[in-house]
């Protein structure tokens, strides 16, 4: 597969060594385009790719080019590589908030796929969630598949819908529980533990419970019981919790985000 990178950034990086590590791609079969010569020639250095500031010199001879710009750049790269791409070439788009109409318009192109990585994407442990307009073909959506299975776990959708309300949930979820990791750091600092340790052990209670999650394949509520004996200290902090109206909070801020990346993309589809 020959594949073209138009953007230089962490996520663009993330993708280019995956699938290197993963054997999707050589670095002969790469081409990177960034405005910043310092990226390019981390490129060239770091992983033996062809770098190139000119954006459609790097989609010549590209079977798939992967979009991984930031949405305020999105329409210089439209502008240059509108109606220069040829039938057969795959655009993947991870750009957030921009859908599908929007990159067939402004590139002048049918073949669009529209995605939604998340940032542990960067280690391989990410999940994107993923749409492609009609005029994809299998063998197109197969790629699709190889890229960004090499970024962690990949769900296709039919509906466009889904990507912007994956982007409230699996987008944005990072932060959300970065935010947790945080303020669970601090209460524990606030009631004395030293905050080495603090971070230590709230940060390996969240993968473990995570993974347990995973690999137990049980409900979250139920997993919450087993943990919660009747008058201990956990059914304790779930009382301030849910007096707290956490669950409502969560429900409020996810329904913002989502609100917010239907704005980004023009409104509702």
């Amino acid at each position: 597969m020959r594949a073209s990178i138009i953007g230089g950034g962490n996520m663009g990086e993330a993708i280019v060594s995956a699938m290197f590590a993963k054997g999707v791609c050589a670095p002969q079969d790469v081409r990177v385009s960034d405005a910043v010569e310092a990226r390019r020639q981390h490129f060239r250095l770091m992983h033996g790719v062809t770098a190139t500031g000119d954006n459609v010199e790097a989609v010549q001879g590209a079977d798939v080019i992967v979009l991984a710009v930031k949405p305020q750049n999105l329409s210089e790269v439209m502008a240059d590589l509108a109606g220069r791409m040829r039938h057969g070439q795959l655009v993947l788009s991870i750009v957030a908030g921009i859908r599908t109409g929007t990159l067939r318009d402004g590139l002048k192109h049918d073949a669009i796929v529209r995605s939604m990585p998340n940032t542990p994407a960067q280690i391989g442990e990410g999940i994107t969630v993923w749409t492609a307009a009609a005029e994809v073909t299998d063998l197109q959506k197969h790629s699709v598949r190889s890229i960004l299975a090499v970024m962690g776990r990949e769900v296709y959708v039919p509906d466009e819908r889904l990507i912007d309300m994956a982007t409230a949930i699996s987008g944005s979820g990072p932060a959300y529980f970065f935010l947790f990791l945080e303020a669970l750091t601090d209460a524990a600092v606030t009631i004395g533990m030293p905050r080495e340790m603090a971070g230590e052990l709230a940060l390996q209670t969240m993968l473990g419970a995570g993974r347990l999650a995973q690999k137990s394949g049980q409900d979250p509520a139920d997993l919450r019981r087993m943990v919660t004996s009747k008058g201990g200290t956990t059914a304790e902090a779930l009382r301030v919790f849910e007096e707290g109206g956490f669950g409502k909070l969560v429900e409020t801020a996810v329904a913002a985000a989502y609100s917010r990346a239907l704005a980004l993309g023009g409104g509702p589809v």
